[in-house]
């Protein structure tokens, strides 16, 4: 009888330690941060000159920002089909730091021009499924499309788009220093990149990814690639081959991926997480699900 009563009692210490955390938490400055129930399918990520950091969730569907430590709604879509953003696919940043955002439901790109006010409709569903964003020096958007396998240039006004180059299954676009836009693929020789006058180079040839979703440049022109399937992130120096700079746990299907202060911002969309990772390939929690 008397064990009986210590268990008991644990458990009810127990359960009174943790409403008073909850409550601690829930009345501290700030409130609650980031829980695991949050982020649903997190599938993209920016990061804006202020320091803010957009991700993509494809089952919220919409928009968080994380911001000084904390993550919260930034924009939350309808759960009706082809409404504004309910398959929400891709974002960026513009030259003006306005936040982009790509949707197959309605097959269009977005730009919010402030907290709150319903983003505006660029090429009136002029694109088939937007898989990646990426902004010219002119301020143009590149666009792929993985539906219609090819690269749209939109003026950064929005309008009618421009088809300029056929890619089989483009995913990620980024912009190097020269101008150029290197385009991750799901075909063969997945790595290309694309030059302002139209014409196309193989930088990775063959198949080394398994399923590769995103790409981003370093300072030095490296190129950082998420590979979904491999539950992996490449490292391309172009030249040589590629190699791996993280390979496997606690990384379960990595999507998309960013730059912020020197190292690379990456969103694993079964882990339900937001990591930060290091030039030594050092994985750092920014958000996860609670265990």
């Amino acid at each position: 009888m008397s064990n009986l009563f210590t268990r008991d009692t644990r458990r009810v210490l127990i359960y009174c330690l943790s409403v008073l955390v909850l409550l601690s938490l829930a009345l501290a400055p700030g409130g609650f941060q980031l829980r695991g129930a949050d982020l649903q399918y997190p599938i993209a990520v920016v990061a804006a000159e202020s320091g803010d950091l957009y991700i993509a969730d494809r089952q919220l569907p919409g928009i968080w920002r994380l911001r000084d430590g904390k993550v919260e709604p930034y924009w939350t879509a309808k759960k009706k089909f082809r409404t504004p953003l309910n398959a929400i696919r891709c974002l960026a940043i513009d030259g003006n730091g306005k936040l982009l955002a790509g949707d197959s439901a309605t097959r269009d790109i977005y730009r919010f021009n402030a907290e709150g006010e319903e983003p505006t409709a660029l090429t009136g569903g002029g694109i088939g499924i937007p898989m990646g964003i990426a902004v010219d020096a002119d301020g143009n958007l590149l666009v792929t499309d993985l539906e219609l396998h090819c690269v749209w240039k939109v003026a950064g006004e929005g309008g009618r788009p421009e088809k300029i180059a056929m890619v089989r299954a483009p995913a990620g676009i980024t912009m190097d220093a020269e101008g150029r836009a290197w385009i991750i693929s799901r075909g063969m020789d997945p790595v290309q990149r694309l030059a302002a006058d139209g014409s196309l180079e193989t930088v990775v040839a063959g198949r080394p990814f398994r399923f590769p979703h995103d790409i981003v440049l370093d300072e030095k022109g490296a190129a950082f690639i998420t590979d979904g399937l491999g539950k992996a992130i490449w490292h391309v120096v172009e030249g040589a081959e590629p190699l791996k700079l993280v390979d496997g746990a606690p990384l379960v299907n990595p999507v998309g991926i960013s730059r912020q202060g020197g190292k690379l911002v990456v969103v694993d969309s079964r882990a339900r997480s937001v990591f930060t990772v290091d030039s030594e390939g050092q994985l750092t929690p920014l958000a996860r699900p609670d265990k």
